[in-house]
């Protein structure tokens, strides 16, 4: 009856358009009324949702990616990108890819990045006569892997709610990042071949060997989380204060491009961010209460296991549910709401927390690309001015492309676990 009743007003409140963490809210609210509950429940079952040391470690990671843009980074990594692969056929769209690789290691969010470096290089598309569908397109597509690649904010919440090594995640998520940023080079190189995009003339070794040094104290940050991490040396959430001081040092110190005039809109950007990502995790944390408690994992853990006692059978349907599902939530969210119901049933297969969690994040990373929800789209659209109906268009070839990885990642787990392996 709760259950009926929860699920029910969720599906009501998404039909009329409001925001996710107020319909999560709202429909716990409900449910906890004809449950005939206290109200002061809700309270106490949000306030403990984010009651998680952890988890300090998302406004850090998020500050730290915008003290980055400021600081000049995000420009030196398109500029070596830039010198690596702009020479190519569609080189500017080469490097939107390359580059969203790069700076998925320092943001830790596919909005974030597919904003710093939809905001430098969607300019020189125009110059170069791009069509501006698919330059949009192609820069949503860049900020996919920015919950895949190290540090991500969806692994953070994913590791505190499975309670599984956040370190162990960050690495799992290098191999799925590299194979579907590396399949989108795939895809943009030849339908640029096709539409006639050429690349700059190759500048020379030596012009990517200045480009590197330019770009090499952002692309020293991951290394230093890591292996802070692995080296004993400081937790997640401490890694994460770390990387702001050291986002500071090189944005005020070494680059120079950072300036105090630039600290209240750094600090606006990356509250209004965690706000957003906290609220979610508050009223999911809620729901996801609610649907324990009313034994709805139990009910779906022996549904699977009637279906089918395979574990290949189980991530398949898995697959489908969170492609699914990131089309109309938040990654975050998705996370927060279902990882609490499949995490139990994945580990009762047989399957390793760390793997299946670097597999919801990159179903989920689809997800940021899906219509209605797609954050990244609604992120490209405002960069480029084109409509978001036009972009959902032309971005199907890229997430046909991400699926076909995604089968891949889901049935050669070597592809995640190898790293995470190797350094244990």
């Amino acid at each position: 009856m709760i259950a009926a009743v929860l699920f029910c007003s969720l599906f009501l409140f998404f039909i009329l358009n409001i925001p996710i963490a107020v319909a999560l809210g709202l429909a716990s609210m409900v449910a906890v009324l004809v449950s005939g509950m206290p109200l002061t429940v809700l309270i106490q079952r949000m306030v403990t949702s984010n009651d998680s040391f952890p988890l300090m470690a998302i406004p850090f990671f998020m500050l730290a990616g915008t003290i980055m843009t400021y600081g000049g980074v995000s420009k030196r990594l398109v500029a070596f990108a830039d010198s690596i692969v702009g020479w190519m056929t569609g080189g500017l769209g080469l490097v939107s890819s390359l580059s969203g690789m790069f700076f998925s290691a320092i943001s830790g969010s596919s909005a974030a990045t597919t904003a710093a470096v939809g905001t430098v290089l969607f300019p020189e598309m125009e110059k170069r006569k791009y069509d501006r569908t698919f330059s949009a397109a192609i820069l949503a597509a860049a900020g996919e892997t920015g919950i895949i690649i190290p540090p991500s904010v969806v692994m953070v919440v994913y590791g505190v709610i499975a309670g599984c090594s956040i370190g162990d995640l960050f690495l799992g998520g290098f191999g799925p990042g590299i194979l579907m940023g590396t399949s989108m080079c795939f895809l943009i190189y030849f339908a640029s071949k096709k539409r006639g995009y050429t690349g700059n003339p190759f500048t020379g070794f030596k012009n990517v060997l200045k480009s590197f040094w330019g770009a090499l104290w952002g692309l020293l940050m991951p290394l230093i989380i890591l292996g802070g991490i692995y080296g004993g040396i400081f937790t997640p959430t401490e890694a994460a204060a770390i990387a702001v001081v050291y986002g500071l040092i090189v944005g005020f110190f070494v680059y120079k491009d950072l300036k105090v005039s630039h600290l209240p809109k750094i600090f606006e950007k990356s509250i209004v961010a965690t706000a957003v990502v906290m609220l979610i995790m508050n009223t999911a944390g809620l729901f996801s209460w609610l649907i324990t408690r009313e034994q709805i994992p139990v009910m779906l853990a022996n549904y699977f296991v009637s279906i089918s006692r395979s574990s290949l059978a189980f991530l398949m349907l898995v697959n489908v549910l969170l492609l699914i599902a990131g089309m109309f939530l938040n990654a975050s969210a998705a996370v927060t709401i279902l990882a609490p119901i499949l995490v139990p049933i994945a580990t009762s297969f047989g399957i390793d927390p760390v793997f299946f969690g670097v597999l919801m994040t990159c179903n989920l990373a689809i997800g940021c690309l899906t219509p209605p929800v797609g954050v990244d789209l609604f992120v490209a659209s405002t960069i480029s001015g084109v409509s978001m109906a036009k972009i959902s268009k032309a971005i199907i070839p890229f997430i046909l492309i991400l699926v076909l990885d995604l089968i891949l990642i889901t049935y050669i787990p070597e592809i995640t676990m190898w790293l995470p392996s190797i350094l244990k």
